[in-house]
């Protein structure tokens, strides 16, 4: 832990540091690849909408000793050209779903599920849900999801400045489209929980970002008064400074996450957790790569378009051409190499009270000064 504060502080201060920025375009065309996979993934296989989204029918029944896989045979059989999802509850019941049914349809599947199972018809639970309620559901998610990001645009355009909230928009589409395409590829249903993990992670994927935009929005302060560094240089250090902190952060929150999903939901086999911690999982990885390699490289490209900016890369490049040049001039010299001088310098550099020739001290501490 030591070794690693003193790593983050080496980096706070700039005296380590990886070029985030000038690497910018391998990171782009890593994100472009990663996200024409996810569209690819939700056009082919589409996203497992839940009853809530979808309308149908959920059986709940009471304690036995059938398997989930049984089960589901048989509620398929019961109601053919349907699929059914089976989970295993704690208790040891079983949770039925099946998409697509209406009263009609269920009364068949409830008493076929309670023979087969050996089970009163009334130790079968039945619950309808219908297609026009799941549908108000996913229009207020699309809703609640659309005012969230023009406040998020709001808010960074006169917090920060309007490129900062226009890259920051772009990080949180990433985001969302990839937690959405990891969604179709390994088809988990899409549930009331799913919305709520997808709004938590593009929460905490705007709170990396806005923790490296206000770095570098209080390191940029009269960058163009200086001719040391250009922009991009100086938000490269920034994601530096908060690099640290960007990896402790996010690790301390996936290793929860990562209990839900692998642990609850797939060691322990509680699949109702997978809906909401596998959105945030992905998404809080993806929320942390953005901020680092999206939203700060795409700040720095639309920062050093405008004229000020260019005009400060000319002048950092004249001044280190310059320093290069009077250097190369320096070891081309005839007696200036790189050890001349070094005498000259470290009797410079000591400083302290001048000794007085010997002759001076002569007859000093005597009573009559005189030679004996």
């Amino acid at each position: 832990m030591s070794k690693l504060g003193s790593i983050g502080a080496r980096l706070y201060r700039g005296e380590v540091g990886y070029d985030f920025i000038g690497k910018r375009k391998i990171w782009y065309g890593i994100s472009i690849l990663i996200t024409i996979t996810a569209l690819v993934g939700l056009a082919v296989r589409g996203l497992n909408f839940g009853i809530e989204f979808s309308g149908g029918a959920v059986f709940t029944t009471s304690k036995t000793a059938v398997s989930a896989s049984h089960a589901q045979h048989t509620a398929e059989s019961a109601a053919p050209g349907h699929q059914a999802m089976v989970q295993k509850l704690g208790d040891g019941s079983l949770r039925i779903q099946i998409s697509g049914l209406d009263t009609k349809q269920s009364l068949p599947v409830q008493e076929q599920v309670a023979k087969d199972l050996k089970i009163p018809v009334k130790d079968v639970n039945t619950q309808l849900v219908g297609p026009s309620w799941g549908e108000q559901i996913a229009n207020k998610a699309w809703l609640g999801l659309g005012i969230f990001m023009v406040l998020v645009v709001i808010y960074l355009a006169i917090a920060f400045e309007w490129r900062m909230a226009v890259s920051a928009l772009i990080a949180l589409v990433h985001d969302l489209t990839i937690t959405v395409g990891i969604y179709a590829l390994v088809g988990f249903e899409v549930t009331p929980g799913t919305v709520i993990g997808l709004l938590t992670i593009l929460g905490y994927s705007l709170y990396d970002t806005v923790v490296v935009f206000d770095s570098l929005k209080e390191a940029s302060k009269d960058i163009t008064k200086q001719s040391r560094f250009t922009y991009s240089e100086i938000a490269n250090r920034s994601i530096n400074g908060t690099l640290v902190r960007s990896i402790n952060t996010t690790v301390v929150a996936l290793l929860p996450v990562a209990g839900l999903l692998f642990v609850g939901g797939g060691f322990l086999g509680a699949g109702m957790l997978n809906d909401i911690s596998l959105a945030l999982f992905v998404g809080l990885a993806a929320g942390a790569y953005s901020s680092i390699f999206i939203a700060t490289p795409l700040v720095a490209d639309l920062k050093e378009r405008e004229p000020a900016m260019k005009a400060l890369a000319k002048r950092v490049k004249a001044k280190r051409a310059s320093a290069a040049a009077k250097e190369a001039d320096r070891e081309d010299a005839p007696g200036q190499g790189p050890d001349a001088g070094e005498g000259a310098e470290d009797d410079a550099a000591v400083v302290g009270p001048r000794h007085q020739p010997a002759s001076r001290n002569r007859g000093r501490g005597r009573p009559s000064g005189k030679r004996r």
